[in-house]
């Protein structure tokens, strides 16, 4: 089945490879709370450029691509969806489907829901169900370790990922190994809960127990059976809500009432912990879920002193302590510092031992009992046309600075309790005020009145940027009416 999406060519609904590639499943929701406060609600740390230039995410893109694989599908929540294709469009790689869940469910009804779409026209096709958020460096050396396990995916064995482990981690789920069920594969005895300290080195003292890294290899039919005998509500809920799924602007929408049915729970608790038919590839490369910022600093480039400098950022007798400045409006400076961790944006500063980085969570729950915008926005707010951010507010007035991509353009829309007034610092702007169309070129500025419908564009192909000045009685985002939009929002 196929269903149109306007101006985008088909989006189907229930593709598979169709060739014997195994399709990757690429899982890109999250609360960003670890990594605050550059890792946020409204943009979680996959998406973050946390180690170089690439975020995360496009890593994961990349390392799940080339002749084996076939484009990924990658399933994600409405606040990302633009987020996630403008960053495969700057990969390079374009999406075989991106699957947009109504609501948060955790894992299990999000892999299943793939499942379900891929096993419509070919039901043992092979899928690798992976977070994005992880971070593997040698990709070819894990794309090595999937081939070890397609012989015993396509047999019926449901193929998970066991890690070296380095050290007695508590924060890891482990994995227990058996024997040999397929050349480099082994069978899977049994899960082991987040340890306690002295469970732990006692299980890093074992070779059979490995560090599960949270992918699964497997068939789609394969897995769609476990979830009948394990998790059945979690299937009927995605088969419905694949059923009536709806395609929007290149993306595949499900449908948000059976998936309201759907139970939040994992899929290793759902259906892994529960399976019978697992086994076990060992990977001996380096991995880590990133899960703090003690970990960000084990994987970044360290000085002389074991300081790790990201960004705007300065060490002066300091010692295995990580400075980062996101923004270059701020120069951070550490003196004396040791075992300490120090990240500035342009709206918060976090500073904690770094011993306690699992504790970052803490913060984001206090500011948000105080709602503070910062412990789930930042000042940049991202749209599908770009992205603005607020440089200055007071008493019925507010100054933003909007970027609009070439080619793109806000919605027709009018305000019911404010005036706009913008200026033209970059580009050029089509913009439409009542009846009227004007080109406004840099340095050149037009008024939109109180209720006045308008629409903004950047006809160009370079970035437009303006100055928008905001007058009224209430400036909140809001206070608006929309009458046409190419991304369909409402």
């Amino acid at each position: 089945m196929s269903l149109p999406v306007d101006g985008a060519g088909t989006t189907q609904v229930g593709v598979g490879s169709g060739s014997g590639l195994i399709t990757p499943v690429l899982l890109a929701g999250g609360t960003g709370t670890r990594l605050w406060p550059v890792s946020r609600a409204r943009f979680p740390k996959q998406f973050a450029p946390l180690l170089g230039d690439e975020s995360l995410f496009q890593a994961a893109v990349c390392r799940f691509s080339g002749p084996d694989f076939a484009p990924p599908l990658v399933v994600t929540g409405e606040d990302f969806r633009f987020i996630v294709a403008e960053q495969m469009a700057a990969s390079g790689i374009a999406p075989q489907t991106l699957m947009i869940e109504p609501e948060g469910r955790n894992t299990a009804p999000a892999a299943v829901a793939a499942a379900v779409m891929l096993a419509r026209t070919e039901p043992e096709a092979l899928m690798v169900i992976a977070p994005s958020d992880h971070l593997i460096p040698d990709a070819q050396a894990f794309r090595t370790a999937i081939a070890l396990g397609v012989a015993a995916a396509r047999d019926g064995r449901i193929v998970t990922f066991g890690i070296q482990p380095t050290r007695a981690e508590t924060g890891y789920g482990w994995l227990e190994c058996g024997s040999t069920s397929h050349p480099g594969v082994e069978e899977l005895i049994r899960f082991v809960e987040k340890p306690q300290a002295d469970v732990a080195e006692v299980l890093l003292a074992n070779p059979r127990f490995l560090w599960n890294a949270g992918l699964f290899l497997c068939r789609a039919d394969v897995l769609l059976a476990a979830a009948q005998d394990h998790a059945p509500l979690v299937l009927a809920a995605a088969t419905a809500a694949v059923e009536g799924a709806k395609a929007d602007l290149g993306f595949v929408r499900l449908s948000a009432l059976p998936w309201a049915d759907a139970p939040g729970i994992s899929i290793d608790h759902a259906i892994m912990e529960r399976a019978s038919n697992l086994s076990v590839v060992r990977f001996d490369g380096r991995w880590t879920d990133l899960g703090s910022w003690a970990a960000v600093f084990d994987e970044a480039t360290q000085d002389g002193h074991g300081n790790v400098l990201q960004g705007r950022a300065t060490a002066i007798d300091c010692e295995n302590t990580l400075l980062r400045s996101d923004t270059d409006a701020v120069e951070l400076v550490g003196i004396g510092l040791r075992n300490l961790i120090a990240v500035a944006t342009k709206d918060a500063v976090l500073v904690a031992d770094m011993g306690a980085s699992q504790s970052v969570r803490l913060a984001v729950d206090a500011l948000k009992t105080r709602a503070a915008p910062q412990a789930t926005a930042f000042p940049r707010d991202l749209r599908p046309w770009g992205w603005f951010e607020t440089i200055g507010a007071g008493d019925r007035f507010q100054v933003k600075r909007i970027h609009v991509h070439p080619g793109a353009a806000l919605s027709l829309q009018s305000h019911m309790h404010r005036a706009e007034h913008w200026v033209v610092v970059q580009g050029t702007a089509r913009v439409t005020v009542g009846e009227k169309v004007s080109l406004i070129a840099e340095n050149q500025s037009i008024y939109v009145p109180l209720g006045e419908v308008h629409r903004l564009e950047n006809p160009g192909r370079v970035p437009m940027v303006l100055i928008e000045v905001q007058t009224g009685t209430y400036l909140g985002e809001d206070d608006i009416i929309r009458y046409e939009d190419r991304y369909a929002r409402k």
